[in-house]
């Protein structure tokens, strides 16, 4: 006695057509929500070390020197004490309204960094948009 219908017995199938639509609509939820942000407020020009940097016709440019002990010096001129009031009285005493003129940022390979992010942040703060970091052309090992 046969029990089963003549029709073959059916396969079971998984429909991914609705996976895919799930998945579609959350790429395209987190491409929309995610921030493009820009990090840098500051444009730094880093130096080339190998090539000799050009002459700039006009004014003097600005120079802020990072000692080893963590003080600051505005065009070779030394300040009484490491503090960010100080260096900015004597930045805008140097630059007066030129916020368009080069600063060269030197510091001592050994002065602490929060030394060096300091002047960079009162350069920042008054408007100083072309910073430029000075470094020396490192020499080969096994010449003098």
């Amino acid at each position: 006695m046969n029990l089963k219908p003549g029709r073959p017995p059916e396969e079971p199938e998984i429909n991914v057509v609705s996976l895919i639509d799930v998945v579609l609509l959350l790429v395209v939820f987190f491409i929309l929500s995610s921030r493009f942000t820009d990090e840098g407020r500051l444009r730094v020009h880093l130096p080339h070390a190998s090539a000799v940097p050009t002459d700039r016709v006009g004014s003097e440019p600005l120079v802020v020197s990072v000692t080893e002990a963590g003080g600051y010096l505005v065009n070779q001129h030394e300040l009484i004490n490491s503090s960010p009031e100080t260096l900015r009285a004597a930045l805008l005493k140097e630059a007066g309204a030129n916020r368009a003129m080069p600063v060269t940022l030197r510091a001592d390979a050994r002065a602490t960094h929060q030394s060096v992010i300091t002047a960079m942040d009162v350069l920042g703060r008054l408007g100083f948009a072309e910073i430029n970091v000075a470094t020396v052309k490192e020499e080969p090992a096994g010449k003098p």
